[in-house]
């Protein structure tokens, strides 16, 4: 099944701080076609527990109400540790790959303001 955009960890904290970039993901977030890796979801709840943010929980509700939750198979495991992109990159990280690898399965965009996917192919970069 494809999607409008997969959703990475910047986008989402992004959106629920209300930010100028939080404001570029809205339209594909709140359209409810996207997916959001498990992976993601560490970051986000990192950065609220580490900076007593309120409403994690809630805010997760939402991620899970509004996005698929696509998981770590065994095929986008492997491809991430092949993927080009830390080929070319030397400090993209796993999750990143793993991110970007699960976009290229849904046939669909990584939506990010990460600095490792700025100008990249099937990236919709929402930094300003």
């Amino acid at each position: 099944m494809n999607c409008d955009a997969v959703i990475g960890s910047y986008a989402w904290i992004e959106y629920f701080k209300g930010t100028e970039s939080g404001k570029r993901a809205e339209g594909y977030i709140e359209a409810g076609n996207c997916a959001t890796p498990t992976i993601v979801l560490a970051e986000p709840s990192d950065k609220y527990h580490r900076e007593g943010w309120k409403f994690w929980e809630e805010d997760l509700e939402f991620i899970l109400a509004k996005t698929e939750i696509i998981g770590l198979s065994k095929e986008i495991a492997i491809k991430a540790g092949e993927t080009k992109m830390r080929i070319s990159h030397p400090n993209f990280g796993l999750a990143d790959a793993i991110i970007y690898e699960i976009a290229k399965s849904k046939n669909a965009p990584v939506l990010t303001g990460d600095e490792h996917f700025k100008g990249e192919e099937n990236v919709i970069y929402i930094k300003g």
